[in-house]
């Protein structure tokens, strides 16, 4: 078989949104021609483990797992925090930045840290990627970022391989969020800012092709790097959903006894429940509500600012909220639930943002004929849900008409009137079928042998 060395930092026992797209990508690769080969670390700081994800790498792929240093756990000496907080939740909290401790460490963080934490796993990674190049000959090499230090790792290891071999040794450089000057970005001054804008500038350069998981971050690059853009190779290639996923869990014929609706993920900064729970609690005091009657399920993790919001909310009876959970059960979650709620940040960066969890809502809803309520503004988030019919959509700042879509879920669920319920597109939905894509990056992989 053709092989391909793949670089990832998030890979199985790594829990997390971020993993779902490299782990499918590698258990599909084989049923066009193409055997991975897996380059990521050994004891990486997760922000949550999913021991479970490990049960889906074929038995036959090579998984080649090295040391880091990590330097978070600086980070949480530095803040006072226990090793175990998700420290990609809590340093986004805008109230703990008010702390000095929180404000050093996120200059050490903008300082030091570029393009991320991640960059003590480059010279591991470089070593132990030289030595799969000498044994397994790879045809081709895929990165997949953030964090970006894999596509540092990558473009490293293809001179290394073209070296080796003394021809052209093709790099897909895959990008699961944009890079700089985005909404996780650190707020760096001018020096570190300028690296880390180079990092970006000259993998794209050198990438043979780029993997984007949302169309407006190639308007993104071109517009920070017209030049180098304009001479590379975009492919757009979204997440999607694993129709295995969902096997073990049937859809139930038993109603729950509250109104529920399921938001799984993470939540931190201005990806919060506020705007929501503030006017389901207007609901209430107007008598058309009845906070009995209803449930909100928050499955993942919560920054500290989000937790204390809820712990004060008048509607703190009614939401539960879930730890991180294994995939598994939160797809259980999913397929229980009476509505699934998407949140998209209200940011100038809104339009591109399309996380892996809208597909895995899609996938549901086509199951269970249960709808995605999504509060977004306009964006690629908001366009796939009409493109596939799946979503009810909430405007930002029109409590109007969030009042009035919640009212239809929330009466039409009492009434037992499922003829209010959006109809997903099951073709369109069907398009974004992990396999599916799958197919579509081994052709990209199959025209450089071509």
């Amino acid at each position: 078989m053709k092989k391909v060395l793949i670089i990832s930092y998030y890979f199985p026992p790594s829990g997390g949104p971020g993993v779902q797209r490299v782990l499918k990508f590698v258990k599909y690769l084989p049923d066009f021609g193409w055997k991975p080969v897996v380059l990521t670390v050994k004891d990486g700081d997760f922000p949550a483990r999913d021991e479970s994800l490990l049960n889906e790498v074929p038995v036959n792929v090579e998984v080649h797992r090295t040391d880091i240093f990590e330097p978070y756990d600086l980070y949480s000496k530095l803040t006072v925090k226990s090793k175990t907080t998700a420290v990609d939740v809590n340093n986004i909290d805008e109230g703990s930045k008010k702390r000095f401790s929180d404000k050093m460490a996120e200059f050490i963080r903008a300082t030091f840290f570029i393009p991320d934490a991640r960059r003590y796993w480059k010279k591991y990674a470089v070593r132990e990627g030289k030595k799969i190049i000498d044994n397994e000959c790879p045809d081709i090499i895929f990165s997949s970022s953030p964090p970006y230090t894999c596509a540092l790792i990558a473009m490293e290891l293809k001179r290394y391989a073209e070296k080796k071999y003394g021809k052209h040794v093709p790099w897909v450089s895959d990008f699961r969020d944009a890079w700089t000057d985005y909404l996780t970005t650190p707020d760096r001054w001018f020096l570190p800012k300028k690296i880390d804008r180079n990092y970006e500038k000259t993998t794209l350069d050198k990438a043979d092709t780029v993997t984007i998981v949302a169309s407006g971050m190639k308007d993104d690059f071109e517009r920070k790097y017209p030049d180098v853009s304009a001479k590379t190779d975009f492919v757009l290639l979204r997440n999607g959903f694993d129709s295995d996923d969902y096997k073990h869990a049937k859809v139930s014929s038993m109603r729950n006894e509250k109104f529920t609706i399921v938001y799984t993920g993470s939540m931190y900064g201005k990806r919060n429940p506020y705007y929501l729970l503030d006017t389901i609690a207007e609901l209430v005091n107007e008598g058309k509500v009845y906070k009995n009657k209803i449930k909100f399920i928050f499955v993942g993790r919560l920054g500290s600012d989000i937790t204390d919001y809820i712990n004060n909310s008048p509607l703190k009876d009614t939401i539960e909220i879930v730890s991180y959970v294994p995939h598994s059960v939160s797809i259980d979650y999913l397929m229980k639930a009476d509505a699934m709620l998407l949140l998209i940040d209200e940011d100038k960066y809104s339009k591109m943002i399309l996380s892996g969890k809208v597909f895995e809502y899609l996938g549901a809803s086509a199951l269970t004929g249960k709808p995605v309520f999504a509060i977004t503004g306009e964006g690629e988030a908001k366009d796939l849900l009409v493109e596939t019919k799946a979503g009810i959509i909430n405007p930002h700042h029109k409590p109007e008409i969030l009042k009035e879509n919640y009212l239809k879920l929330y009466n039409g669920f009492f009434e037992n009137n499922t003829a209010i319920l959006p109809v997903s597109d099951k073709n369109a939905v069907e398009l974004y079928e992990r396999k599916l894509l799958t197919k579509k990056l081994a052709e990209v992989f199959d025209k450089y042998l071509k």
